[in-house]
């Protein structure tokens, strides 16, 4: 008996099969433009972890834990302010491609709630939801790609309503690119906000697996 061809409405179906079984964008690694601002969206200590990626991606930043829009006005430099209690100000952008007041292209939030954190810094979650808020609406009236990232697991998640999950609900549905590890989507709700909003979601299985990642997106 001859062999019968699948139909274009069968090959269809497992083409999007396929494509969900990827997950959302999980092969579409966007491109971002230089110089880059680093912070946290919740003050935990992730922030730190994405700084040490961008390090070992040989890509220069400016990190501020608490930046807020004066600072995103003033760009690269992050107007001199220097470090003191409960404010961390840091330069590594090179500055002989990227001088001082150049404004940022894009911000990288790393998600997850510290009380300990935003406590040293003198906020609380919702003078902290306020802050994103006002960085976040001045990234989108001057074009600033937005990069959230989770990388702390489910000791960074929480039930819904937590101040984790308010973290994630403040900056990750107006993200332009999403990045997660596996432990930190379990649930795939990175998955849906990224499938609703329409942006690239990538998934890692550890946090350092995002320096080959940012390489791609900053190259």
């Amino acid at each position: 008996m001859k062999k019968r061809s699948p139909t274009p409405v069968i090959c269809l179906a497992l083409l999007i099969i396929f494509s969900l079984s990827l997950g959302f964008g999980q092969t579409s690694v966007p491109k971002a433009k230089l110089p880059v601002l680093t912070t946290s969206a919740g003050q935990s200590n992730d922030v730190t972890t994405v700084n040490i990626v961008l390090e070992e991606a040989g890509i220069g930043f400016d990190y501020c834990d608490v930046p807020d829009v004066d600072m995103m006005k003033a760009g690269v430099g992050l107007a001199d302010k220097e470090s003191g209690p409960g404010f961390h100000a840091e330069v590594y952008t090179d500055l002989a491609k990227f001088p001082k007041g150049t404004p940022y292209g894009t911000i990288i939030f790393a998600i997850g709630a510290s009380l300990k954190g935003m406590g040293a810094s003198g906020l609380t979650i919702e003078t902290e939801e306020a802050r994103l808020k006002r960085v976040i609406e001045y990234c989108k009236q001057n074009k600033v790609f937005i990069v959230a990232v989770h990388v702390g697991g489910t000791a960074l998640r929480g039930a819904p309503g937590s101040d984790n999950e308010k973290m994630i609900d403040a900056v990750a549905p107006f993200a332009d690119y999403v990045i997660v590890t596996k432990e930190s989507n379990k649930d795939a709700r990175f998955t849906k906000i990224a499938q609703g909003k329409k942006v690239p979601l990538t998934e890692v299985d550890y946090a350092l697996d995002l320096v080959g990642i940012l390489k791609q997106v900053f190259q």
